[in-house]
């Protein structure tokens, strides 16, 4: 990969991709999203990842646990893409993953050029701010060619419009 991305360059529009997930912040980071792909021009991309079965590859039972998340994966891509339409009138594109998070999201990253900015929410509970906020915002985030955008899950939708612009 080269060390500008390709949504730097003329005729090429940026990319905010969002992580969906089944958390109830999860709608605060597509909010977030959607309304800054409206204020820049630039297009959104929403990411389910289905985590691969472990040990059921000899029954044949993997297979069907993948088909089945993968349309329960749709079915939340589907529901966060209406709360794109809601809030900013975006359209997303949609795509599901078979493997490990953290893996899956930098291949995308690696694969899709325009992918300018990665936006994940902030568990609000007390279990902290997920998994995925704390590997990513550890270590691994000094790795990642494009900037990471956290949105804390107890903003209000007003509040990230205001941020937002």
């Amino acid at each position: 990969m080269s060390s500008q991305r390709r949504s730097y360059e003329t005729g090429h529009r940026p990319k905010f991709m969002v992580v969906i997930d089944k958390t109830p912040e999860c709608a605060r980071a597509v909010h977030f999203a959607s309304r800054r792909v409206v204020r820049t021009g630039a297009s959104m991309l929403m990411l389910a990842i289905v985590d691969p079965p472990d040990n059921f590859e000899w029954l044949g039972v993997g297979e069907a646990m993948i088909e089945e998340a993968s349309e329960e994966a749709k079915k939340l891509l589907e529901a966060a893409a209406r709360e794109a339409r809601s809030a900013a009138g975006v359209e997303p594109e949609q795509v599901i993953r078979v493997g490990v998070r953290a893996e899956e999201i930098i291949k995308l990253i690696h694969e899709d050029e325009d992918v300018s900015f990665l936006v994940l929410a902030a568990g609000s509970g007390k279990e902290g701010p997920g998994p995925l906020v704390s590997t990513l915002a550890g270590k691994a985030a000094s790795t990642f060619p494009v900037p990471i955008v956290i949105v804390p899950g107890t903003l209000t939708d007003e509040e990230i419009d205001a941020l937002a612009g």
